[in-house]
């Protein structure tokens, strides 16, 4: 994938995005992902500069904090989870 492609995408999946009715979420996961999807968008389409050098460099970095994004929803369900098999057990006695 080039950076003009990875832009044109972008671009695309940021106005439908823009055009949905903010929802107001008070999690962690939904405000980190809010400001990571900014911040992105921010810092490779709304830079006239960004090129397919600057894609490859940060692509590693932008890698890892979709990761990080991951592991912090994976982390809510986990819990509830957890909690939900917790109280199926204090029902048994």
């Amino acid at each position: 994938m080039t950076s003009q492609d990875f832009t044109v995408k972008f671009e695309q999946l940021k106005k439908k995005f823009d055009e949905r009715e903010s929802v107001q979420l008070d999690s962690e996961y939904h405000h980190q992902l809010k400001s990571y999807i900014e911040r992105l968008y921010r810092d490779t389409v709304a830079d006239s500069q960004f090129d397919d050098e600057k894609f490859s460099d940060i692509r590693d970095a932008e890698m890892s904090n979709l990761n990080r994004l991951q592991k912090l929803k994976n982390a809510t369900s986990y819990k509830k989870e957890k909690h939900k098999a917790k109280q199926q057990n204090e029902d048994w006695g």
